[in-house]
């Protein structure tokens, strides 16, 4: 199975609405040929309707999907030529593994030996070369996976599509797979939309992931970008955790500074004035020894602690700013946590970043 260029897929304000409420409403999004997209968001995000309206499976009520710049709006799903991996696997449990790679050359009336030598290249691909007589009964869920990556991907499809491919696999195993599907898709050079609910699957896989939430699309971007420089509130506490800072803004040099209460918190980035709203991820703060000097410092004391595993997750207490989150890397911590106990905590003024307030 030869890699190559993907296809390019543009939506242009596609809206699905059932009745008088919107599932999706005018969101527009443009996926680069060969690139990793992944829809994003909480249940009822309308992540899973855009997804099935690319298949072709449900109608917008409104807008346009582009492939390669051609109206496909109106194409049925067995004309748009797309692979698609569906959470449950939908394998079918009477076939064999390469009977069930074979389905869809098949059905495309593909000859024998061509049918063969392309069954053979995808059991290579997925690394199931000496599974292809097994039934899905026989397997794992990670293998069955890889017959429904195989499956889908057997007769070179325009696009990927991917309904939480990993969300029925355990822990350990979801991890595994993402791996192998990140490299699967550096093999095969196609574009892959992947829809999941799961933060951290979106971060690793992606090349670029679209937030949604109640239907609208809210940001889109790489997942360094998104993580770092969150545009709203939703975004910044949706795609990771941290902390809210509210107050009064006033532009200084290189930045500004908020006050809220007695505490005076500068930021860098664009100088802003009135109320504003700081986003501060855990991580990017530390625990300071005594006499060590941040762009901000606050006092507090631990209200709880956990250890987890890599490191230890903080709930420090302060006068002014309220409760703040720390995440701290077990071999950094300079402390033995303890509730009760005075620290210091510290930060750059870089790492706080203005956000926007949700709409109503």
């Amino acid at each position: 199975m030869s890699a190559v260029a993907g296809h390019a897929l543009s939506l242009r304000s596609i809206s699905r609405r059932y009745g008088d409420a919107f599932a999706v409403r005018n969101v527009s999004l443009d996926v680069a040929s060969g690139q990793f997209l992944t829809l994003l968001g909480p249940s009822g995000s309308g992540k899973t309707t855009i997804l099935m309206m690319i298949a072709g499976f449900v109608e917008p009520t409104g807008g346009r999907i582009l492939l390669d710049g051609r109206d496909i709006t109106a194409l049925p799903p067995e004309r748009r030529d797309f692979g698609m991996v569906f959470q449950g696997y939908a394998l079918f449990p009477h076939m064999s593994v390469a009977e069930n790679i074979a389905f869809p050359l098949r059905v495309r009336k593909m000859g024998r030996a061509e049918r063969d030598a392309k069954v053979r290249a995808a059991l290579d691909l997925v690394q199931l070369e000496n599974f292809a007589e097994r039934k899905p009964s026989q397997l794992s869920g990670g293998q069955q996976q890889r017959v429904a990556l195989a499956r889908a991907l057997v007769f070179e499809p325009s696009l990927l599509l991917l309904d939480e491919p990993l969300s029925a696999l355990d822990k350990k195993l979801r991890a595994e797979l993402q791996e192998e599907l990140k490299a699967l898709h550096r093999r095969v050079g196609r574009t892959f939309i992947n829809v999941t609910h799961d933060q951290d699957e979106a971060l690793s896989l992606s090349d670029s992931i679209a937030i949604l939430n109640q239907g609208h699309l809210i940001q889109v971007g790489a997942p360094a970008v998104l993580y770092e420089r969150p545009a709203t509130r939703f975004v910044a506490d949706f795609l990771g955790k941290s902390n809210f800072i509210e107050g009064e803004a006033e532009a200084t040099a290189g930045g500004f500074l908020l006050r809220r209460g007695a505490a005076r918190v500068v930021a860098g980035g664009a100088a802003r004035m009135g109320r504003t709203l700081l986003s501060l991820r855990p991580e990017r703060i530390a625990l300071l020894p005594e006499g060590a000097v941040e762009d901000n410092v606050v006092e507090g004391r631990i209200a709880t602690w956990s250890y987890v595993g890599a490191g230890y997750a903080l709930t420090v207490a302060t006068a002014d700013l309220g409760e703040i989150h720390v995440n701290l890397p077990a071999w950094r911590i300079p402390v033995s946590p303890a509730v009760g106990l005075p620290v210091r905590l510290g930060w750059s003024r870089d790492a706080a970043v203005a956000v926007a307030e949700d709409a109503a």
